[in-house]
């Protein structure tokens, strides 16, 4: 790995570490993967959670069965496909999902207030072309 590749990571984890929202619930990893997944993908289903965890059928079934219990997530049939039922984020589900993987948002805007407009302008691009090259490699 280049050092330019472990100074990246570095300086995301940083800019992670001070600028996350405090956390709030108890919640594991592999539940905000799963809300991650429903977030990002279209058409996600309890085999896309299976698959993505890398996890059996019957685990990812509970893991998305708990989620619901606890207002996470709802089910919804495919309209095209009846058989197939379909995960949606509940506006709870949001909003964890928001606080346990977003920067806190007032934090942010303290820092990007202190950048020079042209700094600003550089963070945002290059935030967008990270964004948008990352959304390639999935």
């Amino acid at each position: 790995m280049s050092s330019n590749v472990k100074r990246l990571n570095e300086y995301w984890t940083d800019i992670y570490f001070h600028m996350h929202y405090p956390h709030k619930e108890k919640i594991s990893h592999q539940v905000i993967r799963i809300l991650q997944l429903v977030e990002k993908k279209e058409e996600v289903g309890v085999n896309e959670v299976a698959t993505y965890l890398q996890i059996s059928h019957n685990t990812a079934s509970e893991h998305v069965k708990r989620m619901v219990e606890k207002n996470l997530l709802f089910k919804e049939r495919d309209l095209l496909d009846e058989r197939r039922v379909l995960l949606h984020l509940t506006q709870p589900g949001k909003e964890v999902l928001h606080r346990n993987t977003s920067l806190d948002e007032e934090k942010l805007e303290q820092v990007m207030n202190q950048l020079a407009d042209k700094e600003r302008a550089v963070v945002e691009q290059a935030f967008k072309l990270l964004s948008e090259q990352a959304k390639t490699c999935l």
